[in-house]
């Protein structure tokens, strides 16, 4: 069924959600570090409690099925979530729903060995441990085509050699989920490589440099180099070869996510907005009186409400069974629409505060920043772009001949075949379109 409305029991649990962040999470981004360094004694102090509550209320980890603790929430639900706790940069991992963890873990439920749910899957749900998504390459950028890290058999394991380039949070992670080329003659470019789970305490793994950019709370983007990382056979995670169909399990559901945590980013600064033209005078009279001002406001509620409906569709359409590739169309038009949604929002914000808005003080360079992190992650926005083009033409097809049946002339041919018969038999003519 397709309605606007919120089951009013989980609307209960939303609104305790949303007190919740506002008023004991967000507070946490200005007074603790790395949100995923969890051995810091500030973090166990402070966010270990606040975890436990959410656990007691019946919301830990909902993205998860209940065989695995979780409520199994479908997309929708998830995505009413993310809304609210995606105001914060802590507010994923105190409801056990931050990235890559989340992602990683399916892959894990999917693909894992028994032993390997006991020793990584079952740690990282309860977030005794973060783990590292490893894909991406410093020469292949957003291309898997071009990547060149190998995995060569060796009796009964694989060796690794390569380097990956801005793996999130290596510096904290337990563990490495990462993709090397094993059959790199292969006929089919995308059955050439596989997927291995990695202790990082393995030899041979090799942390260049800490990457960061601005408005993190440290650099955690680790440009990592393997050189001879040895790995058990059973470290392959699906079949040889399917790298790509076991990405695919966690990308979707990640990217639906990141959207509704935008359209909380987005929100925070709209309300900033708001609440500062409301407070300011110039020339006489409040910034919000200024129709200049209100078409900044009036932009900006459009375009998140138009945002929000995108994904909650996308997630609807997830909800009734169809497979992530089934809707890839939708969910690559809310990754193209999402960067932009933040950044015209926030620059706004910006504006409309002045020479503070600019300030080190006011959020809106870290928002900025965001915005452009977001349009690269999970693959760029032209490649999403692209997706959504070639999705769309393959519900048409080309024309044999010259001009097209859509012209005026043509469509009188049609009417009058049509219809003409009727209205001679009342004596009467079609009523043709003038041309100059």
């Amino acid at each position: 069924m397709w309605s606007f409305q919120t089951d009013p029991d989980f609307q209960v649990e939303l609104d305790w959600i949303a007190q919740f962040v506002r008023e004991e999470v967000e507070p946490l981004d200005h007074i603790l570090g790395n949100q995923y360094d969890i051995t810091d004694p500030r973090f166990v102090a402070l966010v270990r409690p606040l975890q436990a509550r959410v656990k007691e209320r019946g919301l830990w980890a909902c993205h998860l099925g209940p065989e695995l603790g979780g409520k199994g929430y479908g997309q929708v639900k998830l995505a009413l979530m993310n809304e609210q706790f995606g105001r914060s940069r802590f507010g994923p991992i105190v409801f056990g729903s931050q990235a890559p963890d989340t992602g990683n873990s399916e892959i894990l439920a999917h693909y894992g060995t028994s032993e390997q749910k006991k020793n990584w899957l079952e740690p990282l749900l309860d977030n005794q441990i973060v783990s590292c998504f490893a894909i991406t390459e410093p020469q292949g950028g957003a291309d898997p085509l071009g990547f060149e890290m190998t995995a060569v058999q060796d009796g009964d394991e694989w060796v690794l050699n390569g380097e990956k380039w801005f793996a999130s949070n290596a510096r904290y992670a337990s563990f490495y989920i990462v993709m090397a080329v094993t059959d790199p003659e292969a006929a089919n470019p995308y059955k050439r490589a596989s997927m291995f789970i990695v202790s990082a305490n393995t030899p041979g793994i090799e942390i260049i440099r800490h990457h960061g950019f601005y408005g993190e709370a440290s650099a955690s983007h680790g440009h990592v180099r393997w050189t001879n990382v040895r790995v058990p056979a059973d470290g392959m995670l699906g079949e040889r070869g399917d790298a790509f169909v076991v990405a695919q399990v966690r990308l979707g559901g990640g990217r639906m996510h990141h959207a509704m945590r935008t359209i909380a980013e987005a929100t925070k600064y709209l309300e900033m907005m708001c609440q500062r033209v409301l407070s300011r005078t110039t020339k006489g009279e409040l910034l919000a009186r200024k129709q200049m001002v209100e078409e900044k406001i009036a932009d900006s509620w459009i375009q998140l409400r138009q945002f929000r409906l995108m994904v909650l569709e996308a997630a609807w359409l997830a909800d009734q069974g169809n497979s992530w590739k089934d809707i890839r169309k939708h969910v690559s038009a809310v990754k193209a629409t999402m960067p932009k949604v933040l950044h015209d929002i926030t620059e706004r914000a910006l504006h409309l505060h002045g020479s503070l808005g600019i300030s080190t003080e006011a959020p809106f360079s870290d928002g900025l920043i965001n915005s452009y992190h977001i349009a690269l992650a999970d693959g760029p926005t032209e490649v999403h772009k692209m997706v959504v083009a070639r999705e769309v033409l393959k519900q048409f097809s080309p024309i044999e001949e010259m001009f097209p049946d859509y012209l005026l002339y043509r469509q009188e041919e049609h009417a009058i075949t049509l219809y003409g018969d009727r209205l001679a038999e009342i004596g009467a003519k079609p009523v043709l379109a003038k041309r100059i």
